[in-house]
């Protein structure tokens, strides 16, 4: 069996040749002048004269590489994650920075935190290069604007306990590379994902994270891979960052924010799942704590009002396990 993107043997399924396909990958690329992000694979510069569903098979096979990609990164996105993890639990702040779609993507990201973890929406945040107007169409030159990223930054007050994600396919962008510079000046943590590896942004990060992925299926349409392999590393971020911080219970939401019917009927399955009682006795203590999942369950645990649910979590760290055993129950 090859590879479909660069007709490797792919037979051995051990991660040293994992590792080795991945060698091999990226000195193919590196005999072209141009960036990995940017470079057109012959192999696909007839697809316009394809049936549908074969250029489908043909991006599917190429999407299936990227998670193997994100593997080999996996080192450098842990010890990321532990830095900033450690920052924000000391009170710090995340930001992610990024023009186009990376910028999109780190937006994305950043807003689903609130409703998933229950954060307040100052604790992750993201920047993109023109503003909310660059979400839904192009901003012209902003991507290019090195003190518009820095006054960005500026803007926004980072300090030492605060870490920035700069995230940017090519690893040039100027506006990400301008954030990156002016929030490690102010002493903050500087982190970056890239797709292309040895680029400026990842010489100035102090955790460059650098997910190689090689050409897209459309040349240089780095929505494509590099935009699916940069959203697997937001994923692990954001997601990892917050199960440090005890905003998970388990693999439950227990911070999550019942803003519809749907998300109150999950909270209701959790406070059922941990405590063991009927959805009915969830959702009545749900309602009395005003819908917040932990307060809930150490109402119906320690047969508390919601008052001294809440204390005893306060006096717990704000940990729902150190709260359920307090006292020796649960």
């Amino acid at each position: 069996m090859t590879d479909p993107l660069t007709g490797l043997s792919t037979e051995h399924s051990e991660l040293d040749t994992e590792q080795e396909l991945y060698t091999e990958q990226s000195e193919l690329y590196t005999e072209q002048s141009e960036l990995y992000t940017e470079q057109s694979d012959p192999r696909y510069r007839e697809i316009d004269r394809l049936p549908t569903e074969e250029i489908a098979r043909l991006m599917n096979a190429a999407d299936a590489t990227v998670p193997g990609a994100v593997a080999l990164a996996i080192p450098a996105v842990s010890a990321a994650i532990d830095a900033i993890a450690g920052r924000m639990a000391r009170g710090g702040r995340l930001f992610y920075v990024g023009a186009g779609t990376s910028g999109r993507l780190g937006v994305l990201d950043a807003s689903e935190c609130p409703p998933t973890f229950g954060t307040d929406p100052e604790l992750v945040q993201g920047v993109i290069a023109g503003g909310e107007a660059a979400l839904t169409r192009s901003v012209e030159g902003a991507e290019d604007d090195h003190d518009g990223g820095a006054a960005a930054i500026a803007g926004r007050g980072l300090g030492p306990l605060d870490s920035l994600v700069g995230i940017s396919a090519s690893g040039r962008a100027p506006f990400v590379l301008g954030a990156l510079d002016e929030a490690a000046r102010r002493g903050a943590l500087t982190v970056s994902v890239s797709c292309n590896p040895g680029s400026p942004l990842s010489e100035r990060a102090e955790h460059p994270i650098e997910v190689v992925v090689g050409p897209e299926v459309v040349a240089g349409s780095t929505r494509l891979k590099a935009g699916t392999a940069q959203k697997l590393v937001l994923n692990m971020i954001s997601t990892i960052a917050m199960i440090r911080l005890g905003r998970t219970y388990g693999n439950a939401m227990i911070e999550v924010s019942a803003v519809n019917e749907k998300l109150a009927r999950r909270a209701t399955r959790i406070v059922g799942d941990i405590t063991g009682a009927g959805s009915a006795a969830a959702r009545a203590a749900l309602e009395a704590a005003d819908w917040n999942v932990k307060v809930a369950v150490l109402m119906i645990e320690h047969d508390l009002g919601p008052d001294g649910a809440r204390a005893l979590l306060k006096a717990n760290g704000d940990r729902l396990e150190g709260a359920r055993h307090a006292g020796g129950a649960a």
